[in-house]
């Protein structure tokens, strides 16, 4: 496996980089914005092609890159159901899997320092975001934060993993790189506790400034969807309503860009063709099934994903290959089932 450790020393944030090898798909955890290019070199050097950018919470101490990253590599960005962002690519839950070739993270829901935070774990290494840190934890006294919530995601939920589990946190202010849960579990002072109430009076009375971006980071991080559509692409975007007609009235082929995994958990538009997002150059090139599609039949080729910003991204690809007859569903299938649209089960794979 690629791994690398990034530090931002300005809001002493910890980005983490991870491939199964040179020239593979990479995914990048809590990216900061102004390391863009950093990042953008690094994936060039290892020839990686970002396939997701993750961010743990909404931060409040940096800005995020994810939409930078997003608008530079088309990558996918992920964030936990309960963050308040306006638009991400894919948002995850307890128990869900982000994948990318020959690597697979487990998802872990550990709200505490803020509600959606979350943590995610590969056998021997975590990644807890501001939920554990190197002999402390995350503050608990804002964004719907909860330190009954974090005495459980902790005790619960993190300790509960193998004790030589490497732990990688979000920040570091003392100059430590990498814990283990064993190592937490004895010395770290603020889990030496023998209930979720002596945890909490801990957390209550730390009495902490507020960070100094955050009114300025937590505003910018919760806007981080496309930013101004091309005027091409408002002309093509098909509100939910209208799609559900579209699909009543056999206008449109409806092509699904989402994952196997969240067709399977979240069904299907009727009579989709699945065309996966990461894959879409080799539908589109000469040969491929979207340039067959597009020449044998009169339909318009309407994208769709889970939000929105995928469908987006690939109609921007599809004229720029010369495709004509292609819309997309705006809000995705979240909109989708908003309007009362069909849904039926994927197909087993």
């Amino acid at each position: 496996m690629l791994f690398r450790q990034l530090f931002d020393s300005v809001s002493c944030t910890f980005t983490y980089l991870l491939a199964s090898g040179t020239g593979s798909e990479a995914l990048l955890i809590d990216p900061v914005l102004e390391k863009t290019g950093r990042y953008m070199k690094l994936l060039e050097e290892l020839d990686l092609k970002l396939a997701k950018a993750i961010d743990t919470h909404v931060h409040a101490d940096h800005v995020t890159a994810l939409g930078a990253l997003r608008d530079k590599t088309n990558c996918v960005t992920v964030m936990g159901k309960e963050s308040s962002v306006d638009v991400v690519s894919m948002r995850v839950e307890d128990g869900d899997k982000i994948e990318i070739d020959g690597l697979s993270l487990d998802v872990m829901h550990t709200p505490g320092h803020t509600d959606d935070s979350y943590s995610f774990y590969m056998p021997g290494m975590v990644f807890t975001g501001d939920t554990l840190f190197i002999r402390g934890t995350g503050r608990t006294d804002f964004q719907a934060g909860s330190s009954l919530d974090a005495y459980d995601s902790l005790f619960n939920k993190l300790l509960k993993l193998p004790d030589d589990t490497i732990v990688y946190p979000g920040h570091d202010y003392k100059g430590d790189s990498t814990s283990t849960i064993g190592e937490e579990k004895a010395f770290n002072p603020r889990l030496q506790v023998s209930s979720a109430e002596a945890y909490a009076e801990i957390m209550d009375n730390l009495g902490l400034p507020n960070p100094k971006m955050m009114d300025v980071a937590v505003p910018a991080n919760q806007k981080i969807g496309l930013t101004q559509p091309e005027p091409e692409i408002i002309e093509r975007t098909i509100p939910a309503n209208d799609a559900v007609e579209r699909l009543q009235s056999n206008e449109s082929i409806f092509i699904d860009l989402r994952e196997d995994t969240e067709r399977e958990k979240n069904g299907i538009i009727p009579n989709s063709v699945h065309v996966p997002y990461k894959s879409l150059a080799d539908y589109i090139k000469p040969g491929g099934m979207l340039a067959a599609l597009s020449q044998q039949s009169d339909q318009q080729l309407m994208l769709y994903c889970a939000y929105g910003e995928r469908s987006a991204m690939a109609l921007k690809e599809l004229r720029a290959a010369n495709y004509k007859n292609i819309r997309h569903l705006g809000g995705g299938i979240d909109a989708w089932v908003n309007a009362g649209g069909p849904i039926e089960p994927a197909p087993k794979s």
